[in-house]
């Protein structure tokens, strides 16, 4: 694949998948929340819900979808190997991107269409219901995984050192940025006035703003015996390299504690607002808003004391933050009180958002590179696909089962999404302290070796006769 240079296609190439992860988003935050009117404010069934104004909590049986819900995140995770496989050894004469990019992109669109419009039987706890959405979801998670593990393979791919590939990760944080601002700030906004399921239709043309890295990618045919085809393996000795690459793993467990606690957050962030009465769209501009500037520090720690103290200070900063708004929503003071409490709290979570989503490129790319120039087998997409199927699993447990659980429960007189941010805290330290145990080859990256710099800057003919300036 030929790979970009310029910083300015890079930019470009990274927000190429802000439509997709849109879509994502809806989704996950608000179409399937959308199913059970429980856990809202009355107020908000007319938009936010698909029959909560008739009087109908549920929509589908909330147990099983509690259970659907996981096994549909697992279905996602699990789909994600045989998905990785297929775009990474595709051979058609348009090259193996961009034709997978096309495969995945349609059904998962029509998917996305059939959750939103569509509602088989408009009664309480049905069966009917339970199954359809699932089925759906599944389909659209399944092939949204094929589109952005092709996607994010790409990244090993499209640029060819450490230091493109970091910032296009972090442009790539700062795309993740708009689209939630979008789906956080603006849509609540819409939603005043408009059911979610139009909403969704409104936001659907974003979509086609993967054409963008799909005209960009240049490679050369796939199909045998025509051009320059990369070293492969089959199915099982792809996931068999990916397993055994045990950095890899231990970060795969970490970063599965923090993608439980985010989910958790971001899936149930609707109803939160909600019960708790703090203004939804002010205080998530307030959050995502100063992430590009944040980056700056977070690459600063990076350069200065590697990724795992950064990564750990993310960490830290939104367990905080967590802890910061339940604390806030206890207060018995003013609604404008609350509204500027929450910003501040906001504010300062923006300190960790970017980064957090920054390391799900950044960290599996990178390991990719790596292991391709150790054995010179090239299966990048596997990386991503082992790390949706991690962080399909606590998806499922955090954004599906425990949201569900605690949407159903009531707990020392509050509705139980009164106590999303305390879990999502929880989970958040848990990845914290998994941290400390990352490897060198993952703590150590992007730190800035000064003695190594100036070393490389000296002028060979002030070298030492004799010595071998390697050394």
């Amino acid at each position: 694949m030929k790979p970009i240079r310029s910083k300015a296609k890079l930019i470009l190439y990274a927000f190429g998948a802000l439509g997709v992860n849109f879509l994502n988003l809806i989704m996950g935050s608000y179409l399937c929340s959308a199913i059970i009117a429980e856990g809202f404010a009355e107020a908000q069934w007319a938009t936010h819900t698909f029959a909560g104004s008739e009087g109908i909590m549920y929509l589908v049986a909330p147990g099983l979808w509690a259970v659907f819900g996981v096994i549909a995140k697992v279905i996602d995770g699990v789909i994600d190997i045989p998905m990785a496989q297929l775009t990474d050894r595709l051979k058609t004469r348009w090259g193996r991107r961009r034709p997978s990019l096309i495969i995945g992109l349609i059904p998962m669109t029509l998917a996305y269409v059939a959750f939103a419009l569509f509602v088989p039987q408009l009664a309480e706890r049905s069966l009917l219901n339970t199954w359809y959405y699932f089925l759906v979801l599944a389909i659209f998670y399944s092939f949204y995984t094929l589109t952005m593990v092709t996607y994010y393979a790409t990244f090993t791919e499209i640029v060819d050192n450490e230091k493109d590939r970091r910032f296009l990760s972090n442009t790539k944080s700062i795309a993740d940025i708009t689209y939630f601002i979008f789906g956080f700030a603006l849509v609540p906004m819409i939603l005043k006035g408009l059911n979610i399921k139009y909403v969704a239709l409104v936001c659907l043309p974003l979509v086609l703003l993967m054409l963008i890295p799909l005209f960009m990618i240049k490679e050369e045919s796939t199909k045998d015996g025509v051009g320059e085809v990369e070293k492969t393996v089959n199915l099982f000795k792809s996931v068999g390299y990916t397993f055994k690459n045990k950095d890899f793993i231990i970060w795969m467990i970490v970063y599965s504690f923090m993608t439980l606690g985010l989910q958790l957050f971001l899936n149930g962030i609707n109803e939160y607002f909600s019960i708790t009465g703090l203004p939804m769209t002010p205080v998530m501009a307030a959050a995502f808003a100063p992430v590009p500037f944040t980056f700056l520090i977070y690459n600063k720690l990076i350069a200065k004391r590697g990724f795992k103290f950064a990564f750990q200070y993310t960490l830290l900063i939104f367990a905080l933050g967590m802890l910061a708004f339940f604390g806030i929503s206890l207060l018995n003071v003013s609604d404008t009180v609350k509204m500027i409490l929450g910003m501040v709290c906001g504010v300062a979570s923006s300190f960790s958002i970017g980064a957090m989503f920054a390391v799900a490129y950044s960290i599996p790319s990178q390991l990719a590179a790596d292991d391709e120039k150790r054995t010179g087998i090239s299966h990048s997409a596997m990386y991503f696909a082992v790390q949706g199927l991690f962080s399909g699993v606590a998806s499922g447990i955090g954004g599906t089962a425990i949201l569900t659980v605690l949407k159903t429960a009531n707990i020392l007189g509050h509705k139980g999404t009164f106590y999303i941010t305390i879990v999502a805290a929880v989970a958040t330290l848990i990845a914290f302290g998994l941290a400390f145990f990352l490897p060198k080859s993952i703590s150590e990256l992007g730190r800035v070796n000064k003695e190594k710099v100036q070393e490389e800057t000296v002028e060979p003919d002030l070298l030492e006769e004799g010595t071998n300036p390697e050394q």
